[in-house]
């Protein structure tokens, strides 16, 4: 099967728009298909991504206003003709919202079926960053994704919100997880007396640092004894984030098994923001084996079993994510098997298991793409 990726983001990024995409192509290889990624070219002075496992064709594009780590496409006639020049039979949309949307433009030109992957809650994005606007965002993601031939949702949650809001012909795809990569024998005592030299309980948090994740929620954990929070990340609120989180060690953005090397390393593993559409952190996290803490909001709901896995709390609720640390850190017991309970959810949840699902899907829209034909 020959497969266009049309995706908004793609390594050197890191975010779960880019990771999803790159292992989706590297599936893709490895089952015998050909995949070609379009996407928009990183910022002047920075190396694409060396350990793309295919080609990967660049547009033009400009850094978002206000978040220069995001890229936005440029209109480009590469996107076209990369889908004629691969002879296409599977056009994939990573998230599809500025470039995604010609590429779905494209395929409807050129008779290419499409699947639309709905991975980013612009509604949510809309009311932080705007303070409106969300009726204006599920009007552009019912249309986008109204044109394809299946959109796929992440989680439960999101599923709900898209069939909610009208969009049609919507399955559930969620996303693996490394288990190989991140696994509780990454552990580092060495790296644990560096973060907490005192023998304090270590809370870490993973992800991008902007509003939407109000990383801010943290503070109250970082007013508990012997608790030291652990940020890793980088974005426009770190400056922000650096006074909120009095005491908080930040160690700036950190991949593979480094990253890896962190999440075994943590005690507790919190996440904050009530936007997620899935939420690959806290995989990652239970798969080092590590009890969660997240909002019980979006896709947390479907990764964290409370009270067997870590625990789910009000969202946008400090206080509960402070008293959330508190029961943990008085208990050594929970926190050994709720993190045990966590690694051991996670581990039939390969890239290779969920990749397999995703070729299953893309036969099924062929399948009637070719009933229709013969009708």
């Amino acid at each position: 099967m020959r497969v266009v990726i049309v995706t908004e983001s793609f390594p050197p990024d890191v975010n779960g728009v880019a990771h999803c995409a790159l292992q989706t192509a590297r599936h893709l290889v490895d089952r015998g298909h050909a995949p070609l990624v379009v996407a928009p070219a990183p910022a002047p002075g920075v190396r694409p991504d060396a350990s793309a496992p295919c080609p990967v064709v660049h547009v033009p594009s400009l850094p978002l206003p206000g978040y220069p780590q995001v890229r936005v496409a440029l209109p480009s006639r590469r996107l076209a003709a990369a889908l004629t020049e691969h002879r296409a039979d599977m056009v994939h949309l990573a998230s599809p919202f500025v470039l995604g949307v010609r590429g779905m433009a494209a395929a409807a030109r050129l008779g290419i079926p499409a699947v639309a992957v709905y991975q980013t809650d612009l509604a949510g994005y809309a009311r932080t960053y705007m303070g409106a606007g969300e009726a204006a965002a599920w009007r552009r993601i019912r249309s986008v994704h109204s044109a394809a031939d299946l959109t796929l949702a992440p989680s439960s949650a999101a599923l709900q919100d898209l069939e909610a809001h009208g969009v049609p012909r919507v399955k559930l795809w969620a996303r693996g997880v490394d288990t190989v990569r991140f696994r509780p024998d990454h552990r580092d005592e060495a790296l644990r007396r560096e973060l907490a030299p005192n023998g304090e309980l270590i809370v870490g948090y993973v992800g991008r640092l902007a509003p939407e994740k109000q990383v801010e929620l943290l503070a109250g954990a970082c007013g508990l004894e012997g608790v030291r929070v652990v940020v890793v990340g980088d974005g426009p609120s770190r400056p922000h984030l650096a006074e909120a989180l009095p005491g908080a060690v930040f160690l700036g953005r950190r991949t593979g098994d480094e990253l890896a090397r962190i999440f075994a390393s943590l005690d507790v593993f919190a996440h904050t923001g009530p936007f997620e559409t899935f939420c690959q952190t806290v995989q990652e996290a239970m798969a080092s084996g590590v009890p969660v803490i997240a909002p019980a909001v979006g896709g947390p709901l479907d990764l964290v079993d409370h009270g067997r896995t870590g625990y789910l709390v009000p969202p946008r609720d400090g206080d509960a994510v402070r008293d959330a640390v508190r029961a943990m850190a008085a208990d050594p017991k929970l926190r050994a098997a709720f993190g045990a309970a966590a690694r051991t959810t996670v581990e039939g949840r390969t890239w290779a298991a969920v990749g397999d699902q995703l070729i299953a899907h893309y036969e099924d829209v062929l399948a009637r793409r070719r009933a229709v034909v013969a009708a």
